[in-house]
């Protein structure tokens, strides 16, 4: 069993930047694909960003390419989300997610492991 533990969500303004990290422990899987998903208040769930285990192939929403940034650090079992130039519609609460799989994922259904959730909050 993997635990996932995210920090670094807060309150920003937009145009602002927040790094988010992700700490794995116990079973890390630590050449598993790793991913960002998203949930703001009366939507469902989306992805954000993944990162493959072991080429690091990334992919990201459209919503976020250009300005968010996903990135691991396998010996430190950690996978951040630099996330600059934010908007209001960033606001959401953000979770890690983990698989043992290395191929990327993209979709809530790859990944088998989550995170209690982190929140950003971007103000106009």
């Amino acid at each position: 069993q993997v635990q996932l533990v995210e920090s670094g969500g807060g309150l920003v303004q937009a145009g602002g930047s927040l790094r988010l990290s992700c700490a794995a422990s116990g079973r890390t899987f630590s050449s598993g694909a790793k991913g960002w998903f998203r949930q703001a208040p009366g939507k469902l769930r989306e992805f954000v960003a993944g990162i493959s285990g072991l080429l690091y192939t990334t992919s990201y929403a459209d919503s976020v390419k250009g300005r968010f940034t996903i990135s691991r650090d396998n010996a430190k079992n950690t996978v951040y989300l630099q996330m600059n130039s934010l908007k209001p519609e960033d606001t959401a609460v953000y979770y890690c997610a983990a698989r043992s799989n290395s191929n990327l994922g993209i979709t809530g259904n790859d990944f088998n492991s989550w995170g209690q959730g982190t929140q950003v909050t971007v103000s106009s």
